[in-house]
């Protein structure tokens, strides 16, 4: 699965040059164009790096930067600016980007920059997992919808990672019940099925939806944009 990215950038001309660019060096690529939106797909998205400019409209990067580092502090951001000055570019590295690049860039430096940044973020052990609205602190373990705390037993919480994990990923009811319950599969069972119903309940928003999806016949999958 190639990484996801996220750009965040108000000028029009440079979205479509990075979606273009980096969809061609094998990223799978998102954007939003104003400060608010691109916070919003930040956090609710599972992606794997933020190209992020300074100068936004509606919120500033920085004040973008501050609330993507608290939320997610492993997400690594490369920040863009027009203003090349050394003070905007230390602001932006206090405030938790990764990276930085002054414009005019080229396309190649700041793929190189992004592929060295995932590598980094391999290597790191992962202590979040977030989409769908769902974010899960897999050293506290406590579980957020819509930053309402959700309160599942041992098994709920086990079973909502490993779909967070694979997410966007058809799971067979077999393949769920061997890695979270660790036995193999008995057709005459439907705990998966009860444990799905059992998190779709307590994962329900106000909108009534869940980003857990039914495949008829084959099994279930985390939606990230559920």
């Amino acid at each position: 699965m190639s990484a996801l990215i996220l750009v965040i950038e108000d000028e029009p001309g440079i979205v479509a040059f990075l979606e273009r660019g980096l969809a061609a060096q094998g990223f799978e690529v998102i954007s939003e164009m104003d400060g608010p939106g691109g916070l919003e797909r930040a956090l609710a998205e599972n992606v794997d790096l933020v190209v992020l400019d300074m100068m936004l409209p509606g919120a500033s990067g920085l004040q973008v930067l501050d609330r993507l580092h608290a939320a997610k502090p492993t997400l690594p951001v490369i920040s863009l600016t027009a203003l090349g000055e050394v003070d905007d570019r230390v602001a932006g590295l206090d405030a938790g980007a990764a990276d930085y690049l002054t414009k005019p860039f080229s396309l190649s430096e700041l793929s190189a920059r992004i592929r060295a940044q995932l590598r980094i973020a391999a290597q790191m052990p992962q202590t979040a997992l977030s989409g769908g609205g769902v974010e899960v602190n897999l050293l506290t373990r406590e579980v957020r919808r819509d930053e309402r705390v959700v309160r599942l037993s041992t098994t709920e919480f086990e079973l909502l990672v490993y779909l967070m994990r694979n997410r966007g990923r058809v799971l067979s009811r077999e393949r769920i019940l061997r890695a979270v319950w660790g036995y193999e599969y008995d057709p005459g069972t439907n705990v998966v099925d009860v444990y799905i119903g059992y998190l779709r309940r307590k994962l329900g928003g106000g909108n009534g939806r869940v980003p857990i999806s039914t495949i008829r016949s084959v099994g279930y999958r985390f939606d990230a944009s559920g």
